[in-house]
């Protein structure tokens, strides 16, 4: 039998950049069809599975919030909503008018204020364990780069194309992180009654940055909202679980509202 080489994720996605609110902004992107826009985690632009098969579906485009990986320091953008009117101009600067939006983590946190900012625009928003409300004390990502794995992925040792940004870089995002900070959580929960989009919020039920019950408070908030756990995943759902979270998010896109009835079984992604 012949063996094939293992892929690297995200070895289908193609780089380009647009130029933003006077930011020359990377984006990655692979597939056909629908576009899906995807926002990073804190630690930057790093492609799963969950995308790759996410490409197979849809038109993804993977955006560099600038300040992030290779990009000079972003010494302008001064809060979340800022950031977002910015990222907002990106994806019109690639032509895209309508569009589903999914962030992760402080991405998560990041495209919420982005579909807040154009809700014209969105078709519908997944939000992947957002760090839009996060509990009070929350401890952020610090220490080494293996305590990080261990704190995003349920499986780490399933990622093994996974590694933390160069210090320099983690440094350089630390600095952009803590100069935006997160707007209150009253000020977001008074901003989420007003996003009547459809809405997915999955978090994985071994998530150990940000408790998964985190998740109702989008539910109840929001007035067009689901709340989905991806069972045995970390922060990282996607990464953890690739099969189970492509499949979740495909079946809301189509469906919408409907998509909780799963087509193929009534068994929700154990």
């Amino acid at each position: 039998m012949v063996q094939t080489e293992a892929v690297a994720p995200g070895a289908a996605f193609k780089p380009n950049f647009v130029e933003a609110d006077g930011f020359r902004i990377r984006y990655l992107e692979a597939g056909q069809g629908q576009p899906l826009v995807w926002f990073h985690g804190a630690g930057g632009l790093a492609l799963s599975r969950a995308h790759d098969l996410l490409a197979e579906h849809y038109r993804v485009l993977a955006f560099e919030a600038p300040g992030f990986g290779q990009s000079a320091a972003n010494e302008r953008s001064a809060s979340i909503p800022e950031l977002a009117a910015t990222m907002a101009e990106a994806i019109r600067g690639v032509g895209l008018q309508r569009y589903s939006l999914w962030g992760t983590s402080f991405g998560g946190r990041l495209a919420l204020w982005t579909a807040l900012h154009t809700p014209e625009s969105i078709d519908a928003l997944v939000l992947e364990a957002p760090a839009a409300i996060v509990p009070e004390g929350g401890r952020p990502p610090t220490g080494s780069p293996e305590e990080l794995r261990q704190r995003l992925f349920h499986h780490p040792e399933r990622q093994t194309d996974w590694q933390p940004a160069p210090p320099e870089i983690r440094e350089k995002q630390g600095r952009l992180l803590m100069r935006l900070g997160n707007p209150s959580r009253e000020e977001t929960e008074q901003k989420l009654s007003t996003l009547n989009v459809p809405t997915l919020v999955i978090f994985g039920t071994e998530d150990r940055m940000i408790p998964p019950e985190m998740g109702r408070v989008y539910r109840e908030k929001m007035p067009n909202c689901q709340y989905v756990l991806v069972y045995d995943a970390g922060h990282e759902a996607g990464a953890d679980r690739p099969e189970a979270f492509s499949s979740l998010v495909s079946d809301f896109l189509e469906r919408h509202e409907a998509f909780i009835v799963n087509q193929k079984s009534s068994l929700l992604y154990p």
